[in-house]
């Protein structure tokens, strides 16, 4: 039996949340799912549980007084653990959603909680490479990239959620380090670059962000090495 029993599942409802909590549930722990409708009352519903895997809404506005938020009822509640779904490269002064999940960050670290990090890359199921249809992105196709496997950040949250050895880590995940281009020719899918358009979808923030993103992968990419991941997960 893990030494960790039943979790609490921040953004349960979304994929990566979706993902953590079926890996979860497969090895045997008891999943608490929260979504917005239980913040008004998070202490008691977290009550008596022994972790929380914690992810903020995608593009949050401001990470780091969610993050601080969900700490606060985590310490109440008793609940003594706390996972922090974060990103690769978090300090990049470009990218404005990757500061505030560095700033929160320093907040779990000093939560007085028993604490882990987890930095995933890219996802490889944001590329869609199964179904044949060409794939359009916004940056170069040769921009290297630690993609991760959706599955695999599940099955390592609940390696470091359910046994010991994890406390005070941080941990950068990737399943491949590749490029898009690379992925593309393989799976033999057709690939371009189209410059980000606005999306009426959403907010005047959300779009400047999302192009600051876009354009920092055109730079850089998001490298990310593929060792932690293989030594969490045992390959």
């Amino acid at each position: 039996m893990s030494e960790w029993t039943t979790v609490a599942v921040f953004g349960a409802h979304g994929k990566t949340g979706r993902a953590v909590s079926a890996a979860l549930a497969a090895r045997g722990a008891g999943v608490v799912g929260l979504g917005r409708s239980q913040w008004p009352r998070l202490v008691s519903v977290v009550a008596g549980c022994d972790a929380a895997y914690l992810i903020a809404p995608n593009l949050h506005p401001d990470e780091p007084a969610y993050v601080a938020a969900a700490l606060d009822a985590l310490r109440a509640a008793g609940v003594p653990r706390v996972v922090y779904h974060s990103v690769a490269a978090p300090y990049a002064p470009d990218l404005p959603h990757h500061l505030g999940k560095a700033v929160a960050e320093d907040l779990v670290r000093r939560s007085g909680l028993a604490w882990t990090v987890l930095q995933p890359g890219a996802y490889l199921q944001n590329l869609d490479l199964t179904s044949g249809r060409p794939l359009t992105v916004s940056y170069r196709l040769d921009a290297p990239f630690g993609f991760l496997d959706l599955a695999d950040l599940a099955a390592a949250a609940a390696t470091v959620l359910l046994e010991p050895g994890h406390v005070g880590a941080t941990y950068e995940l990737a399943s491949v380090a590749s490029t898009v281009g690379e992925l593309t020719a393989a799976a033999g899918v057709v690939a371009t670059v189209v410059p980000y358009a606005e999306s009426p979808a959403l907010s005047e923030r959300e779009n400047a962000w999302l192009a600051a993103m876009f354009a920092y992968y055109d730079r850089y990419g998001l490298p990310v090495g593929t060792r932690t991941l293989g030594a969490l997960l045992g390959r």
